[in-house]
């Protein structure tokens, strides 16, 4: 783990039974972004068990730089006009200092 890491969590509700349809997009347009920015050191897309409307992304970026550049992208602007109707409203997002980790880098 880099010493200037930076994880973020973020946690967003679909609209009932439009959760699908949000990773359908996410998948397509935002895991290849994913896996070509060098800047993710780790990103784990998880659905929920207990809430089928909930989709949760853990994310791991070499710096605060490379988190904030992301979300500037037009990869990630074009996904999240994509997906804004089908969420209830905005994503839960915390930003945390890693500490320990199993994950290389």
């Amino acid at each position: 783990m880099t010493p200037n890491a930076v994880a973020v969590l973020i946690s967003h509700r679909t609209r009932p039974g439009e959760r699908d349809a949000v990773r359908a997009i996410w998948e397509e347009r935002m895991a290849p972004a994913v896996a070509d920015n060098p800047g993710h050191l780790a990103y784990v897309y998880c659905l929920d068990d207990g809430d089928h409307d909930r989709i949760t992304a853990f994310q791991v970026y070499a710096d605060a730089e490379a988190a904030a550049g992301f979300l500037r992208t037009e990869v990630y602007l074009a996904y999240e006009r994509e997906v804004a109707p089908l969420l209830l409203g905005p994503p839960e997002v915390r930003r945390l200092t890693p500490t320990w980790s199993t994950f290389p880098g």
